[in-house]
């Protein structure tokens, strides 16, 4: 097992129950947030607007928690002491409103739980790339032999990990959503990937209201904690030149040279972060496109810090396999090879996957639209794509944007609609890309069902 370098690790004394703890919101980071606080001697209440699924209902029940259902009762919520909200939970909503002029503390499950394990916090945000990214590495952390949990936008809820295990390290994937709540938790690796416009519906569509909920992750750090960023990403580079960051700052780059993170040289990946410098072909990533570039960029400074073998990173970075529905190969029917990029749920997204893509792409687009501009899209799409098929209620602003660009756009109305519809339009060497660069919630119940039925359709062709 490889033992990484000493990362300061000042954790707040952990806060013992007291009163009423009400958690807002029944989902993975509810429910796990709602067991941690049982196990913590909380007087727990749950309480979702919406239907529980059976899953979780189950799992409340089970754990002997109160909860409720289709349903906010006032008089409980707001006689807590503290309160867990769902990082899906606007505050625009009448709840947290009136939970905001009472004067009860609103935090995050990431606050929550982090109050509960002196575990080293590795945390990743980003507009786009921060699943691939904590996914790697983790990927890299777990081959090195650390005792590392995953957690956070991904897999088990980080509450119900610091409940259940005794990981010496988490690697966290974190939402803006999560950050907005989130005080007094401390990142010992920060990495911010990149800011680009998407979900601006909930920062009163200022761009600068974004970009303060993502350099949240950077709050409470020290001189020993790290801060890792890309030098490519206007937004960021002007965010860094508005604060004042107390970590130390490492930086990657595609463009030009860095004195301390990770740049290319020719065709090679080079990391200088440290002492000991990592040098890998790119040819030998087993994530191509430049974005992969960027991700495995972060994800090798954040190992090197760690003081993980250069053995050890090469070795993951060539054999990670990417997560599903993030331009996941489904597989490939009569000549023509079918992607699945489901978790493109903004425009920039889908730039990058249309930007890993050689030519005759037949895109699959539309949701629920963010207030999307897609001139970013324009010049790919003239270069890459033959046609259109829009999958969504409302396909008006897809049709002006690009009615000039491709000779068809059609529209349909079920994941095995467009599929049919996508099949017949392509030819032998096409790609059918599902790409939507929109929410998922008009017609499927999230991103992975949106993907799982696109896979599903191609099984049925």
């Amino acid at each position: 097992m490889e033992t990484p370098n000493n990362i300061a690790n000042q954790k707040l004394p952990l806060q013992g129950a007291g009163g009423l703890l009400v958690v807002l919101g029944a989902g993975e980071s509810g429910t796990g947030a709602a067991y941690l606080a049982k196990q913590q001697g909380y007087d727990v209440f749950v309480s979702d607007f919406g239907a529980i699924s059976d899953k979780y209902k189950t799992q409340l029940s089970n754990w002997g928690i109160r909860f409720e259902e289709k349903q906010h009762t006032e008089a409980e919520i707001l006689s807590a002491s503290e309160i867990v909200k769902s990082p899906g939970i606007p505050d625009k909503a009448p709840i947290i409103k009136k939970i905001k002029e009472k004067g009860i503390a609103l935090i995050s499950e990431i606050e929550f739980a982090g109050r509960y394990t002196d575990a080293k916090m590795i945390c990743i945000t980003g507009s786009n790339g921060k699943t691939t990214t904590t996914s790697l590495t983790y990927h890299i952390l777990k081959n090195a032999g650390l005792n590392v949990g995953l957690a956070g936008n991904i897999g088990k809820s980080f509450a119900y990990q610091v409940a259940t295990e005794q990981f010496d390290y988490y690697v966290l994937e974190i939402s803006s959503f999560m950050l907005d709540n989130m005080y007094k938790f401390k990142a010992d690796i920060a990495v911010l990937l990149n800011i680009t416009p998407d979900h601006l519906d909930r920062y009163d569509y200022k761009m600068e209201n974004y970009t303060a909920s993502k350099f949240r992750i950077a709050q409470n750090q020290t001189a020993a904690d790290y801060f890792i960023y890309c030098a490519d990403d206007p937004e960021t580079i002007k965010g860094i030149a508005e604060r004042e960051i107390e970590a130390q700052l490492l930086t990657f780059s595609i463009e030009k040279k860095v004195e301390r993170g990770a740049y290319l040289d020719q065709q090679d990946l080079i990391i200088n972060a440290t002492l000991e410098h990592f040098k890998m072909s790119l040819n030998k990533l087993a994530l191509q496109g430049k974005h992969n570039i960027y991700n495995s960029m972060a994800s090798g400074i954040t190992s090197k810090v760690l003081d993980i073998r250069n053995k050890t990173i090469r070795d993951s970075m060539e054999d990670f396999q990417n997560i599903e529905h993030r331009l996941e190969f489904v597989g490939k029917i009569s000549g023509i090879s079918f992607i699945n990029d489901s978790k493109a749920t903004n425009v920039n997204s889908t730039w990058y996957a249309l930007e890993s893509m050689s030519n005759n792409v037949i895109l699959i687009l539309g949701g629920v639209d963010k207030g999307n501009d897609y001139n970013m899209l324009k010049e790919l799409v003239k270069q890459k794509v033959k046609s259109i098929v829009c999958m969504g209620k409302d396909n008006n602003r897809i049709h002006d944007a690009f009615e000039d660009d491709v000779d068809v756009i059609v529209n349909t109305s079920s994941a095995s609609e467009a599929v049919q519809v996508a099949y017949h339009l392509a030819t032998k060497g096409d790609t059918v890309l599902l790409s939507p660069a929109c929410a998922s919630f008009d017609l499927f119940e999230s991103y992975e069902d949106r993907g799982n039925q696109f896979k599903q359709a191609i099984k049925e062709l």
